[in-house]
């Protein structure tokens, strides 16, 4: 496989990169995008639910890339990083095979008490879902190695790195990884920006960028996902 070697800093090719893009996506089309990717009750239910208990969940549009990759990954096995109540779940199984096993794992039993209400509201058997209540960086080691084909990590950022070290021992070969939060809230280009956050999520998306067993893309939708098949 080819590799390619960048002299600049990342920092400095993604300013440079960004300031010369041509018809860079407008805030309006951003929008339509967003909008492109409707939710039904079920997930306009476990969205607002999420509010209710003070959570983010990923947007419409992040939620459809989700479903997406699953999809084309002809997902049987996925390990979700990050419960809240539902809604990355919701679109995960319905990109998943209708076989497929959703692995969930978050610290808060009362909101994944919710989320498994919402799974049952949106049609899947319960055998669909294991939902695992515990710390991610305690659970992940007893998972199985090298049989998931899809992790998604929403967490902590100051877990990122970890739980991308944790995905490569999980995943098969053509699996994926997917970070939500990966442009640090539009900070990732700002070289004034490094508070803990923002430096984390810089150094993951640059070691998956410069590692050799990745294949990755940075998607702008919602938060920012970092997309990574392994090699």
């Amino acid at each position: 496989m080819h590799r390619f070697s960048f002299r600049a800093s990342f920092t400095e090719v993604v300013i440079v990169t960004a300031a010369r893009q041509v018809g860079t996506p407008s805030a309006q089309s951003m929008q339509f995008a967003e909008a492109y990717a409707a939710e039904d009750i079920v997930l306009q239910t476990a969205r607002n639910l999420a509010l209710e208990v003070g959570l983010s969940s990923v947007t419409p549009g992040a939620g459809s890339v989700l479903a997406l990759l699953a999809a084309a990954g002809n997902a049987k096995a996925v390990v979700e990083i990050g419960t809240g109540t539902g809604v990355s779940g919701v679109w995960l199984l319905r990109g998943m095979r209708p076989d497929g096993v959703l692995t969930t794992i978050d610290v808060e039993n009362e909101h994944q008490r919710i989320a498994r209400r919402i799974f049952q509201e949106a049609g899947f058997a319960p055998s669909r879902t294991r939902i695992i209540t515990g710390r991610a960086l305690d659970v992940l080691p007893r998972l199985a190695d090298g049989v998931y084909d899809l992790v998604f990590v929403d967490s902590d950022a100051t877990e990122f790195g970890a739980c991308a070290e944790a995905a490569l021992r999980l995943l098969r070969p053509g699996g994926i990884l997917i970070v939500n939060g990966a442009l640090a809230g539009g900070r990732i280009s700002d070289p004034a920006a490094r508070d803990a956050d923002t430096i984390t999520i810089r150094e993951t998306v640059k070691a998956i960028r410069e590692a050799e067993h990745w294949i990755p893309a940075l998607i702008p939708a919602g938060a920012g996902l970092l997309a990574a098949v392994k090699c």
